[in-house]
């Protein structure tokens, strides 16, 4: 089977590479002439473990190609993933005019039957507009079928997640669709949920959204323990024993961020507001997220006092670990509001430096978490890498101006961190 993946970002690159890898012939399409450029000579455009590996092993093996000819691409290919951005408008709708071109160029391009399969993040009842751009721009008598196929890939484990998935959502209108999807994922040990399209939209949203519930849940639980005296740690571990409530996502931190959580918490907001239903549950998540920031400033605020010609060390930039991710990250809210009160910046991060550069402005960008911590104030941990849990905090200490840590992911024990003879702030603790 060939087939046509639209869209190089951080979804669509691994699902091409992971397709490739199992044998599929992959043709990966963008409009971004220079990405494509960049590809062609095996220049991976984002960092994510093994991708670079998977998709270098996968074109000298012919398996995997990259054009910017998407008419090449559809005439070549019998399944066609869209798999583009869909960024929010400030109103916090997903902007799905990309979607719309895509499938305006695919009808344009068939010559006979063609299954198209939603990839990107879109809210409920896109799949029928897909539809419906098709069916009034394609030629005459060429037979379609579209369908819903949801990503659940978390940057820094993409490749376990599409390989090793927990299920795979495919949300389909006919039985052809339904078996050329099963075709394709044929080779995957992982369970199928068949549904309709409109189904698997929603998946998608309620799964994210309900995942961003849980870390807000777990970051407001956290203030509760600041107040009474507990230990949040303690407190996750409890809930997270019992099999209906688990561990995952209850880690008390500075908040989520990324390109799926906000994202995909105010659209299912929006959603749900067009639909007629008030969402307020959501509206409170995301409200609480917003908080976890500003309290973790306050907190830097009530140590130093004056926040003004302070040089703070930033240890970790990305949204998360793994990752070189800089979208809808809290280091940035942090950082800038840091800047505004007057505070100087020295930061470091293993991977999303090079991103980082493009978005901060009068930040010092550090070769190592020695030369962030040399000479500052104080060290803030706003990203979780594991090479942070391996630094020589006896020099650290001797490198501060004060030894004063703030970690916004709880990475380290207070005890051991306070034995070490550091003032030591966290989360919930």
């Amino acid at each position: 089977m060939n087939i046509a993946i639209i869209g190089a970002g951080y979804v669509g690159l691994v699902t091409g590479a992971c397709f490739a890898e199992l044998g599929v012939k992959v043709v990966c399409v963008d409009n971004d002439t220079d990405k494509i450029k960049a590809l062609n000579k095996l220049k991976i455009p984002i960092y994510e473990p093994g991708l670079e590996d998977l998709i270098k092993r996968n074109f000298r093996q012919g398996r995997i190609s990259f054009t910017s000819d998407i008419d090449r691409a559809v005439a070549r290919s019998q399944v066609i993933f869209i798999a583009i951005g869909t960024p929010p408008k400030d109103n916090g709708e997903a902007d799905l005019t990309g979607i719309e071109k895509v499938a305006t160029a695919i009808a344009r391009s068939m010559t006979d039957y063609r299954l198209i399969v939603e990839k990107s993040t879109v809210p409920v009842e896109t799949g029928s507009w897909v539809k419906h751009t098709i069916e009034i721009n394609k030629k005459k008598k060429v037979s379609f079928d579209v369908a819903s196929n949801p990503e659940f890939l978390r940057e820094g484990r993409a490749i376990h997640d599409f390989m090793h998935p927990d299920r795979i959502v495919l949300g389909v209108e006919s039985k052809k669709a339904e078996q050329l999807l099963r075709e394709l994922y044929g080779r995957i040990d992982g369970p199928i949920l068949m549904t309709d399209i409109k189904s698997a939209e929603l998946i998608k949203h309620a799964s994210n959204s309900f995942l961003a519930l849980k870390i807000s849940y777990i970051n407001a639980v956290a203030k509760v323990c600041e107040l009474a005296g507990a230990d949040i740690e303690q407190v996750a571990e409890g809930m997270g024993m019992d099999k209906r409530v688990g561990r995952a996502f209850l880690d008390a931190g500075i908040g989520f961020g990324g390109f799926c959580l906000p994202k995909d918490l105010d659209a299912f907001i929006t959603i749900s507001r067009k639909l007629g239903y008030d969402f307020g549950l959501l509206k409170e998540v995301k409200k609480i997220n917003e908080f976890q920031k500003e309290d973790f400033i306050r907190r830097v605020e009530s140590r130093l006092w004056n926040i003004k010609d302070k040089t703070i060390g930033v240890l970790g930039l990305a949204f998360k670990p793994d990752t070189d991710d800089m979208r809808f990250a809290p280091s940035i809210d942090i950082i800038q509001i840091l800047q505004r009160h007057g505070a100087v910046i020295k930061a470091y991060d293993p991977k999303a430096a090079s991103r980082a550069k493009k978005i901060f402005k009068g930040v010092k960008f550090c070769r190592n978490a020695y030369e962030a911590a040399k000479n500052s104030h104080c060290l803030i941990v706003l990203t979780e890498w594991q090479e942070f849990k391996e630094l020589d905090f006896k020099k650290i200490k001797r490198l501060l101006k004060h030894p004063l840590i703030f970690d916004g992911r709880n990475m380290f024990s207070p005890e051991a961190m306070e034995g070490l003879g550091f003032k030591y702030v966290s989360v919930g603790r």
